[in-house]
């Protein structure tokens, strides 16, 4: 996934109303961007921090600008969990994950289960169609470990039962982690944290949901899927 155009960069003023910031621009002046993400970002919204962002002057866009990477622990964290499913989609297409190439075809926001959607659905070849459901990570509290859920989340939850439901079904039911950072070699379920999400992932496991985990090299151009990494039975 590239950018559509140059990032801008500045430091980080503060993060507020979730959805808000304010930035300093290295260029000069200060600045109100959206934050394209809901979670906590535990650690990944400091004042001072190094920080870039895209613009656009779309009219239907409130804020011209959007924050995309933030700069931590001396790495680049991808924040935008508008991305994933485009950077899964293309990890995909490219082959990274051996057990879902040989699909014919990927669909996008396919209904399914009780009033949901899910994000990627693969049909065509000699396996079973491959609901995928694709949450984004980037919360890491001991070095090289990459954690999920950084906050409790009850629509993740839901996810893990749907998937268990298709499974139930007869399909492939696959929950998809995309780390936006770097500096992470396996990932863990954040127990601790979400004790419900924890339980239900593995009782989603026991039931023959698969979990995969892809981490991304991220620069100021693009955020692309690397490489599989494991998944952390702790």
């Amino acid at each position: 996934m590239f950018f559509s155009e140059p990032l801008i960069s500045g430091r980080l003023i503060g993060r507020y109303k979730r959805f808000l910031a304010d930035i300093d621009l290295d260029k000069g002046g200060a600045i109100t961007a959206s934050v394209p993400n809901t979670g906590s970002m535990s650690g990944l919204a400091e004042p001072g921090m190094r920080v870039w962002l895209s613009q656009s002057d779309a009219p239907a866009r409130k804020y011209r600008h959007r924050l995309e990477i933030v700069e931590a622990h001396n790495t680049l964290v991808g924040i935008n969990t508008g991305l994933p499913n485009r950077i899964a989609e293309e990890a995909i297409r490219d082959g990274l994950l051996p057990s879902l190439r040989s699909y014919a075809t990927i669909l996008r926001e396919q209904r399914y289960d009780r009033n949901s959607r899910i994000d990627l659905l693969l049909r065509g070849g000699p396996h079973k169609d491959a609901y995928i459901e694709i949450k984004n990570v980037h919360y890491m509290r001991k070095p090289g470990l990459a954690e999920f859920p950084d906050t409790v989340t009850a629509r993740g939850t839901k996810h893990l039962v749907a998937l268990g439901n298709a499974v139930k079904t007869g399909y492939r039911g696959i929950m998809l982690f995309v780390i936006q950072r770097q500096d992470c070699s396996q990932l863990a379920i954040c127990h601790d944290l979400d004790p419900a999400y924890g339980h239900q992932f593995a009782l989603a496991r026991q039931n023959g949901v698969e979990a995969y985990a892809i981490r991304c090299k991220i620069s100021t151009d693009s955020i692309i899927a690397e490489t599989p990494v494991p998944i952390m039975d702790i």
